[in-house]
């Protein structure tokens, strides 16, 4: 079984040489720097092959690191980058976004403003009409607007998105991160809409295995099945070991089948966001 963490970030400490954003929403998730190594370290310790880097918020519209990290180990690693939201829309760069070795999509984090309000405003409409023309996958953090996100479904039927973190709002902790869970799963209908069910250890009140987990991800497996649910951890803020989060999946949830987890722990992040993979013996 192949094992992909859909979300880890690496990040550069803020310095004049390299500034953060001014007045930045998001604090670090945690004082200390994350290298790619630090990371694949992680990774090995649990068996995990491969991982998506999400350049994190903190940082602004940067790829750099996520792309010098993809760049350094081409088979471990692959980015879903970040693109300015704010000021004059530009689309070409999205036309060659995947030229760049190790470049697979677009993340977008539209929880906090002025993007949640841009997306609101419609003012994001550009943006999605030029991913859907450059059949790039998106995968868009947006807690709360889960039927504005089944308008950009409706809209553009062939766009492949991805909700990380099942939409939970980031602070909330089960049952109240869950609420919304009609509407998420309302999402299913449409065939190109698929779900991240990753930091999920964050809005559980229990200890591993994280009972009051395991009915809404069983609500959400049952509508978007095995191919359109991609695992992962956003380790650098779980509250848990890296272990016990894969561990929530491969043999806490009775409901998931060997070839479930094949698609979910890994297989399902390969094909949606068309990430090759070397034929053995290569």
């Amino acid at each position: 079984m192949r094992l992909v963490d859909a979300q880890v970030h690496v990040w550069g400490a803020d310095t004049p040489a390299r500034p953060w954003p001014a007045g930045g929403a998001a604090a670090a998730h945690r004082a200390v720097p994350v290298t790619a190594d630090e990371t694949l370290a992680v990774l090995d310790a649990a068996g995990v092959h491969r991982a998506v880097l999400v350049p994190p918020s903190w940082e602004g519209d940067r790829n750099d690191l996520a792309w010098a990290a993809a760049a350094r180990y081409p088979d471990r690693l692959a980015v879903m980058g970040r693109i300015p939201l704010t000021g004059p829309s530009n689309t070409e760069p999205l036309t060659r976004w995947r030229d760049r070795p190790g470049s697979l999509g677009v993340r977008l984090t539209l929880h906090r403003d002025p993007w949640r309000s841009q997306f609101r405003a419609g003012d994001l409409d550009w943006f999605w009409a030029a991913a859907n023309a450059a059949a790039l996958p998106v995968m868009v953090y947006a807690p709360g607007m889960c039927a504005a996100l089944g308008e950009v479904a409706r809209r553009f039927p062939d766009l492949r998105l991805i909700v990380d973190h099942l939409a939970v709002p980031v602070d909330a902790k089960y049952p109240e991160a869950f609420g919304h869970l009609g509407d998420l799963i309302a999402l299913a209908r449409h065939q190109r809409v698929a779900v991240k069910t990753t930091a999920l250890p964050c809005h559980s009140r229990l200890p591993f295995p994280f009972p009051d987990l395991h009915e809404p991800l069983h609500r959400v497996f049952d509508a978007f099945g095995p191919r359109r649910m991609l695992w992962g951890s956003d380790w650098t803020r779980l509250p848990c070991p890296y272990g016990e989060n894969l561990e929530l999946f491969t043999h806490a949830l009775p409901f998931l089948s060997p070839p479930d987890l094949r698609w979910i722990m890994g297989d399902t992040a390969l094909d949606w966001l068309a990430w090759p993979v070397a034929p053995a013996g290569t």
